[in-house]
């Protein structure tokens, strides 16, 4: 009787951590998608920043990831981060595919789907468009090239992320959390920022379209705003490390195993 009842405390346990873990990679693999889907979509003004609307969720991954890292170790982490290259290869699959499958004839497409453009305008690929275009073809020709630049960008920061975490937890003997999350996080974001806007935007800069500048300028917004982010979350990682802590009952042991 006593060996069931231990066996489903266990049981309860680890069901308990699980369901955790499924949440924050939820989030983590969701803001991550999200980055893909809305991408370079739309440009808004976030009080002295400039920002694609795909970076406004981002920042979250870096959270979840510094909570997993912290919770359950290395690997789980860069498991969770393996899975979502797994799934930007996928939107980058299925993208191609569906601009390679051909059209429905004009007459039976809603009209929504069909875009007239009086003037020419420049894509991120360098090409130029002008008179009319299918808004999938518009929306592919705008996010493709910026899904490939946030894959690119997501393998080097994201795999950064987890390897600097742990860097610096081992470096402090598991002290001065804050270190460990701001100092994972502030490498990793400006990795993002650089590589994701460059490769975005590297075709337009070659042809003349967008200057130097400009590209500098939406770096320099990108890992500001994260940046910001990034010290923002500290509390939120404090206050998600010490009640996960608890709630999953992880005991000093276990949070050293995780960690080496």
């Amino acid at each position: 009787m006593t060996d069931s009842i231990e066996k489903q405390v266990g049981f309860d346990l680890t069901e308990k951590r699980e369901r955790v873990f499924l949440v924050l990679a939820g989030l983590f693999l969701c803001a991550m998608t999200m980055l893909n889907i809305i991408g370079i979509t739309r440009f808004v003004q976030l009080g002295p920043f400039a920002l694609a609307v795909g970076v406004l969720p981002y920042p979250l991954t870096f959270l979840c990831t510094d909570l997993i890292s912290e919770l359950y170790g290395r690997k789980r982490a860069n498991f969770m981060v393996t899975v979502g290259l797994i799934l930007n290869c996928f939107i980058i699959g299925t993208m191609w595919l569906a601009n390679q499958l051909p059209s429905t004839p004009l007459a039976v497409q809603p009209p929504w789907q069909l875009l007239h453009l009086a003037e020419a305008i420049s894509l991120p690929d360098g090409t130029g468009v002008q008179g009319q275009i299918e808004l999938f073809s518009l929306i592919y020709a705008t996010t493709s090239g910026a899904v490939v630049a946030s894959m690119m960008a997501y393998i080097a920061a994201q795999y950064c992320d987890v390897y600097m975490f742990h860097f610096w937890k081992n470096l402090t003997k598991g002290k001065h959390l804050w270190l460990r999350n701001n100092g994972s996080t502030i490498i990793s974001q400006g990795v993002d920022s650089f590589m994701v806007i460059s490769v975005t935007f590297g075709a337009q800069f070659i042809g003349g379209a967008i200057s130097g500048g400009g590209m500098l300028a939406l770096m320099g917004s990108n890992y500001l705003f994260k940046l910001c982010v990034a010290l923002a979350d500290t509390i939120p990682f404090y206050i998600g490390v010490n009640y996960l802590t608890r709630y999953l009952e992880l005991s000093e042991e276990e949070l050293q195993k995780n960690s080496n």
